[in-house]
């Protein structure tokens, strides 16, 4: 997967972000015969999501901060778990899937993040209010509301007025509503199959999902 320098700025983010989970997605179709995605690769990808939280404002910074710690534990975690898989292998040992700061839990909230934004741009695509307030209100209930406390529910509701408007949020994805709502679909329907795959390395080793 090509690599950006540090510090670069992606010009069109959902262009950069509907082909590196689309290229995942077709890996993991083509290597269906029991290999599993590599924990660096999946980071790297995974990492150009934290773009679109920033573009959300306050009321996503919550979001943005978890979403890039977790990240950053994973990405440490690969120099030891070369897959996702081998995360999981090593909490399952040592009892630690749900410990706060494990491997298995940054995962777990990583893929929120990823479902998070499918969630957005799909209560995007069904709508024209020109508010996300609704929007993103709707994606936050569904995704990670009933994992949060009653503290952070209430913040993150509090802040959904400062969300910008659909067409600030374009401007700043540098985008139009066609060529945005195109890249959106191209996300949802690529992250779906990578959000499944990581659902089923808890669910294979009986993990429940309900945390």
């Amino acid at each position: 997967m090509p690599e950006m320098d540090e510090g670069e700025v992606i010009e069109q983010p959902l262009t950069a972000i509907a082909e590196a989970f689309e290229e995942l997605s077709k890996w993991m179709k083509e290597n269906s015969d029991g290999r599993h995605i590599r924990l660096d690769n999946f980071c790297e990808v995974a990492s150009l999501v934290s773009v679109l939280f920033r573009c959300l404002g306050l009321a996503f910074k919550f979001a943005e901060l978890e979403y890039v710690a977790k990240l950053e534990g994973l990405l440490e975690a690969s120099k030891t778990c070369p897959t996702l898989q081998d995360i999981l292998e090593v909490d399952v040992g040592n009892d630690t899937v749900k410990t706060s700061g494990s491997y298995s839990r940054n995962l777990r909230r990583v893929r929120q993040g990823l479902d998070l934004v499918r969630a957005i741009f799909e209560q995007l695509l069904s709508t024209e209010d020109s508010s996300l307030k609704d929007v993103a209100s709707t994606a936050y209930g569904q995704v990670c509301a009933p994992y949060h406390t009653w503290a952070v529910r209430t913040a993150v509701y509090a802040g959904m007025y400062t969300l910008p408007t659909r067409e600030q949020l374009l401007m700043k994805l540098n985008e139009t509503e066609q060529s945005a709502e195109k890249k959106m679909k191209r996300y949802i329907a690529a992250s779906l199959p990578i959000i499944e795959y990581i659902d089923s390395l808890y669910l294979s080793r009986n993990i429940t999902l309900d945390w």
